[in-house]
């Protein structure tokens, strides 16, 4: 089998040195090269054909997110993120993956080495992830600047009130690779009124409060992280912290977020098995569940338990996905109840609450 080509762009020579190395060690791909700036690296695409490459943010000549920008548009390619993990990092790394960017990496600001080589198999499990993605072209350059003006339009698309709608609803939504904005798609259109929302997307810390942040700017529901023991309250989006297990309990008559820091389940913390389980245990008939795009099987078997908990479950179909990991083994699980490209799963939803038509589905 061919090797997955990696062309690694970073303005850093340690950087650049340490992920050839790092790609280098594994069986299945090689570095094909290592550019310092952008331009050197639009020569070394054309020259090197690459399929995947590492991409910082910073760097001399034109900056990662301008240079992103124009690759999505002319060239598409699957495009793994090195970012540092900051506040601005953050923000910087959602713009990218709004422009089409796979996934990301945080490299630590200092001890970088043993930091990156503490990485290694997160980088190299991205980028085999990245290799077989669904890459779709930029339709338009990306604002620069915080997209206010997007922000804006999206909030302006209409959401209907919904008629009366039991407090006791629960809607739980499941990501990972690609989910940042197949959430995004799923949110906005939900109005004001809507049911409590609860959301597992696979992030490491510092990186879910500019993501909470950025989606409370773009929707009508309020959109934050979970805190520890807060009510969970219609109208309302909870995300689970980075690093940090999120599941619902009950306390008397109320919904609760348990925040907590138990160990990785299926590799992940936060896990979406964690979240659904709680979610067949505690809401049962109330709850709707939501698998979105995402690598591996991370909270396929607890859809299912959802599922066989009275829960009513939508899927992401895979001409959809970025990655149909996550989504195709909730199907083989027999998790889902419809399977749906990802701009209809937000109008079924409120189809159904609304107990009205939603026009074709794929039913299972």
């Amino acid at each position: 089998m061919a090797k997955i080509r990696v062309l690694v762009v970073d303005d850093s020579a340690l950087v650049r040195s340490l992920l050839a190395e790092i790609i280098n060690r594994q069986h299945d791909m090689t570095c094909v090269g290592a550019a310092n700036d952008p331009l050197v690296a639009r020569e070394m695409i054309r020259e090197l054909n690459p399929d995947v490459i590492t991409l910082d943010v910073e760097m001399p000549r034109m900056d990662g997110l301008e240079f992103l920008s124009r690759l999505m548009r002319l060239r598409p390619m699957p495009v793994v993120m090195v970012s540092t993990l900051t506040e601005q990092g953050a923000e910087i790394t959602l713009r990218a993956l709004e422009m089409g960017a796979i996934d990301f990496v945080a490299k630590p600001r200092i001890g970088v080495s043993q930091g990156l080589n503490e990485l290694a198999g997160d980088i190299v499990d991205k980028i085999r992830v990245a290799a077989a993605a669904q890459v779709r072209r930029l339709a338009a350059p990306a604002p620069a600047a915080a997209p206010a003006a997007h922000a804006s339009a999206l909030a302006a698309r209409p959401a209907a009130p919904l008629p009366r709608v039991s407090t006791e609803k629960i809607i739980c939504i499941g990501a990972s690779t690609g989910g940042t904005e197949a959430i995004r798609e799923v949110l906005v259109p939900m109005p004001a009124d809507a049911p409590a929302i609860v959301i597992t997307q696979h992030m490491p810390p510092g990186f879910t409060t500019s993501f909470a942040t950025r989606l409370d700017g773009l929707c009508k529901i309020r959109v934050a992280e979970a805190r520890d023991g807060q009510r969970i309250l219609p109208g309302h989006a909870y995300i689970a912290p980075g690093g940090r297990h999120l599941r619902i309990d009950r306390s008397g008559s109320n919904y609760v977020a348990v925040v907590e820091d138990t160990e990785p389940v299926n590799r992940h913390r936060p896990s979406v098995e964690v979240l659904f389980k709680s979610a067949a245990r505690v809401i049962g008939p109330n709850a709707i569940g939501i698998m979105l795009t995402g690598m591996g099987a991370d909270g396929a078997s607890a859809m299912r338990e959802m599922k066989d908990a009275g829960s009513y479950n939508y899927v992401q179909d895979e001409a959809s996905c970025v990655v149909f990991g996550m989504p195709r083994v909730a199907i083989q699980h027999g998790a889902a109840h419809e399977v749906l490209p990802l701009t209809q799963i937000a109008p079924a939803v409120l189809a159904r609450l609304a107990n009205a038509p939603a026009g074709v589905r794929h039913r299972i």
